[in-house]
């Protein structure tokens, strides 16, 4: 009874939490040939692309998308590959939230926040700036931007220095995750925050929300996604430039999916924890609640789940398990955590479930927790500090596990030398004991 009880309570709170922002939009579905084709064309794909009267069939446009879909699967590493920005850079600038709501508690703390920064109140933070390897029309999402948590310098100079990327969820307005790169600072972990593409200080003019980052438009969809893996990837460059020398993921959500796909091409990445994780992107978007006004949109020009699927999959996690597999066979030793919740509205639990036996079925090691709540919840009292136990947690033992591997590394490298040199210096003693014998050499 109790658990029927709690049930419902969830399930309501879930609902309330998601239905509050009243700025969503509907939009039509649109192919977005374009927004892939400069990857297509450059990687001598361009065939791929329909012709102009094949765009305007909806089945055959359709299937031309399916089909470009399957062609970047089989060739994701040029997919989510990259050349390496030559403009990275740090500047100073006072946090600002970007609110992605208009609820009068939101717009009142971003002007409080504004007008802190314009009497000097508010202490300046660093944030990396460079461009990203993934160009769309819009030169204000194409400046990355990631603040940066450095952690204080640890007294122990031959320590490794470690780090981390954190990726909020979808629509996560300026601040959010914060805490926890500080959390990650107190561990002597750096954290980059990246502000996801459209996200924040990268959103277009015309946006309230974070709307070109999962949309009815198709071709950016999928161009959004590959420009966050390779952003995620490109920051963990940066991170080598300035020393690091061990790396780690997280990303919440929509984060977790692209932290996800960044881990499975880049064996730098040795923690990941996926906080919310799912299977397939087309799944989310149609059986999530925050996405119903995506579904909307499709569901009126007459597609179904399984078809979004398709036109999805080279954005799934599900689509990469082998690769993610292969990283680990090949020496990587990823260190993995998944959390889900079990009234979670927006990531339904069963795509939940779903990764947690791919995991088991595919051998890939990793640690499960399950919230008591959903996913709108996780963000309130009490359950966030439950989510932020967890994963920091998981990050601590996660980079102490690769310390204590380097250490081991180093010593069995030590041993062989130190018993070669004990060897030696038994043989000369067994060969100069006598005074004859040392003549003789």
């Amino acid at each position: 009874m109790f658990s029927d009880w709690y049930a419902r309570l969830m399930y309501g709170w879930e609902t309330r939490l998601t239905t509050r922002d009243e700025n969503r939009v509907v939009r039509p579905l649109e192919w977005g040939f374009e927004w892939i084709a400069p990857f297509l064309e450059a990687n001598g794909f361009g065939g791929a692309l329909p012709a102009p009267e094949v765009v305007r069939d909806h089945a055959a446009a359709e299937a031309a998308m399916a089909r470009i879909n399957q062609l970047l699967i089989r060739h994701s590493e040029r997919f989510f590959g990259y050349r390496r920005p030559t403009d990275f850079r740090l500047e100073e600038r006072c946090p600002q939230l970007f609110p992605t709501n208009v609820r009068p508690e939101t717009l009142a703390r971003d002007a409080t926040l504004r007008a802190r920064a314009a009497e000097g109140k508010l202490k300046p933070a660093q944030f990396l700036r460079f461009t990203s390897p993934e160009r769309t029309p819009y030169p204000q999402n194409d400046l990355v931007s990631a603040r940066w948590f450095p952690a204080p310098a640890h007294k122990d100079p031959a320590r490794p220095k470690q780090a981390m990327v954190v990726l909020p969820q979808w629509n996560a307005d300026g601040l959010s995750h914060n805490v926890l790169c500080a959390l990650f600072n107190r561990m002597g972990v750096s954290a980059l925050r990246l502000s996801k593409p459209y996200h924040d200080i990268r959103r277009p003019t015309e946006l309230e929300r974070a709307d070109y980052a999962v949309s009815a438009n198709i071709g950016r969809t999928l161009s959004a996604c590959r420009q966050a893996v390779v952003d995620i990837r490109c920051c963990v460059d940066w991170l080598e430039e300035q020393g690091y020398k061990h790396f780690g993921v997280l990303g919440t959500s929509l984060g977790s999916c692209y932290a996800f796909l960044a881990s499975a091409h880049d064996p730098r990445l040795r923690v990941n924890a996926f906080n919310h994780a799912s299977t397939a992107f087309g799944d989310v978007v149609w059986a999530g609640q925050s996405t119903r006004h995506i579904r909307s949109g499709l569901e009126q020009a007459g597609l179904t789940q399984e078809r979004l699927s398709a036109l999805w999959a080279a954005i799934s996690p599900v689509s990469y398990y082998e690769q993610f597999k292969s990283r680990e066979a090949r020496g990587a030793g990823k260190n993995v955590l998944v959390v889900y919740a079990n009234y979670d509205l927006t990531f339904p639990r069963e795509y939940s479930l779903r990764v947690v036996e791919a995991f088991h079925r595919d051998g890939i090691p990793f640690q499960a927790r399950v919230l008591p709540c959903g996913h709108y919840t996780t963000g309130e009292f009490p359950y966030k500090y439950i989510d932020g136990w967890y994963l920091g947690w998981f990050v601590y033992r996660a980079f102490k596990a690769l310390r204590a591997e380097k250490t081991s590394s180093s010593a069995a490298a030590v041993e062989p030398h130190e018993a070669a040199g004990q060897t030696r210096t038994a043989g000369a003693r067994a060969a100069g004991g006598s005074g004859a014998g040392r003549r003789g050499l």
